[in-house]
C-alpha cells in the first residue's frame, strides 16, 4: 500500500517530489496546492454521473461506473505520470485521501513508482492552512497612503535580506478601485490562502515579516480572518508619507499608460465615493489626457479613507521621505528600526 502523509509531511515531502492531484478539472481550477499537476481521474462530466449514481444506486454500482470510464484511461494516466515524474516517485492526493486517490496510487504501484497519499485528501490539506494562520508570527506592517510606492518599498526590504509578503503580488490586485489594471485574473479566495500558505511556511518564525497594510479585500481575494486579525495588531506599524505631488506623479506613471476604458470603468467605480462634481472633473480630465488631474481627485479620496485606517493604528515609526526612492526608504526604515 501507499504511505499516507499528513498535511505537514506531504508538504515536506512535496519540495523535493511533484504532486499529482486526481480531482476533476473543475475542482483543480478553483483551489489546489501550489505547483500540484491535475491528471484528473474523472471529467468534470464524469465526476457529476458518478456522484449521481452513488446518491440513486449506492456505492457498489458508483464504483463499477467509475471503473467503466478510468479502464480505457489507465496507460495513459501512467504515461502522464511518467512526464510528471520520470524518477518514477510521486506524491498524489483527491479531495478526502480515498477512492480516487488510492486507485491512481494502486496504478502508479503497479508500473514500478513510489508512492505517497495525503491522508484525509486536500479536505485535510484546506484544514491545516487554515489552522496554521491562527499562529502567533512577528508581523511588521508598512503603511503609506496611496501612491506611496509601498510595493517597491517591500521589494527593496527583500532584497536587504528581510522577509517579505507581498499579499498585492498573490491577490493580482493592487487593493483599490483600479487595482485589476494590468493585473493578470486573481484566483480564488481559496487558491489566494493557499498561495500564502506556500510562502508562510518557507519563512523563519523567529524572524519579522514584512506585510503591506491592507483591508480584509484585496479586489475579489479575502484575507484569512485570523491572518488578518494578526495583521491590526502587529509587532511595529512603520508609516511611510510621502508628499501628494510625488504620490501624483508615481501614479501617472504606473497607470497612465493603459487603456481609457479602464482607467474611465475604474473611476465610474468609485463615483459616490468622489461625488458627482469630482466624479465629472476626474472624468473630464480623462478626456484630456490630464492623468495628473484624475490622480490628484481620485486622492482626496483616498487619502480621507486612509487617514480614517491611520486614527485606528499605533503607529511605531512615522517616516516622511522628500524623494519617492524606494530603496533610500527602506534603507531609511531599517536605520530607524
Amino acid at each position: 500500500m501507499a504511505t499516507a502523509l499528513s498535511p505537514a509531511d506531504f508538504l515536506q515531502a512535496s519540495q523535493r517530489l511533484p504532486i499529482i492531484d486526481v480531482r476533476s478539472p473543475g475542482e483543480y481550477s478553483h483551489a489546489h496546492i501550489p505547483g500540484a499537476i491535475n491528471i484528473p481521474l474523472f471529467s468534470n462530466d464524469e465526476r457529476v454521473k458518478v456522484g449521481t449514481c452513488y446518491k440513486q444506486q449506492g456505492r457498489d454500482a458508483a464504483v463499477r461506473l467509475g471503473l467503466e470510464m478510468v479502464g480505457p484511461k489507465l496507460a495513459l494516466f501512467v504515461k502522464k505520470a511518467d512526464l510528471v515524474a520520470p524518477q518514477r516517485e510521486v506524491l498524489v492526493h483527491c479531495w478526502r485521501g480515498g477512492m480516487r486517490s488510492g486507485s491512481f496510487a494502486w496504478l502508479l504501484r503497479t508500473a514500478g513508482f513510489r508512492v505517497s497519499t495525503l491522508e484525509g485528501g486536500y479536505k485535510a490539506y484546506r484544514n491545516h492552512v487554515l489552522e496554521s494562520f491562527q499562529h502567533p508570527q512577528n508581523m511588521t506592517i508598512l503603511g503609506g497612503p496611496t501612491g506611496s510606492g509601498k510595493t517597491d518599498i517591500l521589494r527593496a526590504l527583500a532584497e536587504m535580506g528581510e522577509q517579505v509578503i507581498d499579499l498585492e503580488a498573490i491577490a493580482h490586485h493592487k487593493g483599490s478601485a483600479y487595482g485589476a489594471i494590468g493585473q493578470s485574473p486573481q484566483p480564488s479566495s481559496e487558491q489566494f490562502e493557499n498561495l500564502l500558505h506556500q510562502q508562510w511556511r518557507l519563512l523563519d518564525p523567529q524572524r519579522r515579516v514584512w506585510l503591506e497594510s491592507e483591508s480584509r479585500h484585496i479586489g475579489g481575494c479575502f484575507i484569512p480572518l485570523a491572518f488578518w486579525q494578526q495583521m491590526q495588531q502587529p509587532t511595529q506599524f512603520v508609516f511611510v508619507d510621502l508628499p501628494k505631488d510625488l504620490r501624483i506623479q508615481r501614479l501617472v506613471r504606473e497607470y497612465a499608460c493603459y487603456d481609457h476604458t479602464l482607467l474611465q470603468a475604474a473611476t465610474e467605480r468609485i463615483k459616490k465615493r468622489l461625488g458627482g462634481q469630482h466624479y465629472k472633473a476626474a472624468i473630464e480630465a480623462l478626456q484630456r489626457h490630464d492623468y495628473a488631474t484624475v490622480a490628484d481627485i481620485s486622492l482626496n479620496y483616498y487619502d480621507k479613507a486612509y487617514l480614517y485606517e491611520l486614527s485606528q493604528r499605533n503607529i511605531s515609526h512615522h517616516l516622511h521621505p522628500t524623494d519617492d526612492n524606494p530603496t533610500a526608504t527602506a534603507q531609511a526604515i531599517l536605520k530607524a528600526l
